[in-house]
């Protein structure tokens, strides 16, 4: 068994201007620079039979490769904020993949994460803070709405597995599959 997802690395340029902006955020946890990337599809443990089928079958997917566009940040958890995150401008042609890639893992049998896709880069998972420090995040995140560093080609997704530890979750890439030109 392995706990694995689909997910998108960025470029190295915009893991440090995530990086930059992360640390001016006053959140409570911050997850490692070296961890950011926007996961596709979330598979969870998975018996390596199943696995091999589903490479198999993300890897005869044809994608077109197209660039995507980072647009300010957000909290997930409402008044209890758990999550901060760097949200994404609105792009069919990632909605397109993520309908692609969900359907192609449903077909190979394996059941995807059912949760609602909200496309976002983890800047930060932590318990919801007190009172005071939330409202100092709502209000970091609410002056970071203008961030906006260049738009950045994506070309390939990455099968991951993720591995537990005592300083949190490492990811480590165990397929690559190149979207096309």
């Amino acid at each position: 068994m392995k706990r694995v997802f689909l997910g998108l690395d960025l470029p190295d340029d915009i893991r440090a201007a995530l990086a930059v902006q992360q640390f001016l955020l006053p959140m409570p946890r911050r997850r490692p620079p070296e961890t950011f990337h926007l996961t596709r599809v979330f598979l969870g443990e998975v018996p390596l039979p199943l696995l091999e089928a589903v490479h198999e079958a993300w890897d005869v997917l044809h994608v077109p490769a197209f660039s995507l566009q980072i647009q300010g940040f957000g909290l997930f958890g409402g008044d209890r904020p758990r999550v901060c995150y760097a949200a994404l401008a609105p792009n069919p042609a990632l909605m397109a993949l993520q309908a692609k890639v969900e359907q192609a893992a449903r077909r190979a049998g394996a059941s995807p994460e059912a949760r609602r896709f909200t496309p976002h880069i983890t800047l930060g998972r932590f318990p919801p803070p007190p009172p005071a420090v939330t409202m100092r995040l709502e209000r970091a995140v609410a002056m970071g709405a203008g961030f906006a560093p260049p738009a950045f080609a994506l070309r390939e997704m990455v099968l991951f597995e993720s591995l537990s530890g005592g300083k949190g979750a490492r990811y480590v890439p165990l397929a690559r599959y190149p979207l096309t030109t």
